[in-house]
């Protein structure tokens, strides 16, 4: 993965993307609290599909700003870079299908 200094599909959305993680760590934190204080095993696991959901959304949301964005452009401009863009989009749509 190179560090580029480019805008990234995000880069708009930043401050509202990292309120949201900071609310899935509020979410994993209060997993913790829970398996300390030996929570009912359902209750937990409730807690953990709302977390996990929490990041699917994230995910989903940089998904959609990367099409839009980096693959949209990459298209636009031509060339093989746009088909290797598509290629890796596919790839992490598996990725989030499978997990």
């Amino acid at each position: 993965m190179t560090k580029e200094t480019a805008v990234r599909g995000y880069t708009a959305g930043k401050d509202d993307l990292l309120k949201r993680l900071r609310r899935v760590e509020g979410q994993v934190r209060g997993l913790q609290r829970m398996v300390e204080e030996e929570t009912y095993c359902i209750d937990v696991l409730t807690q953990i599909s709302a977390a996990t959901k929490a990041l699917e959304a994230v995910a989903l949301g940089l998904l959609e700003d990367h099409l839009h964005h980096c693959v949209a452009a990459a298209v636009a401009a031509g060339g093989p870079e746009g088909d290797e863009k598509i290629t890796e989009a596919a790839a992490a749509v598996r990725r989030l299908v499978r997990s």
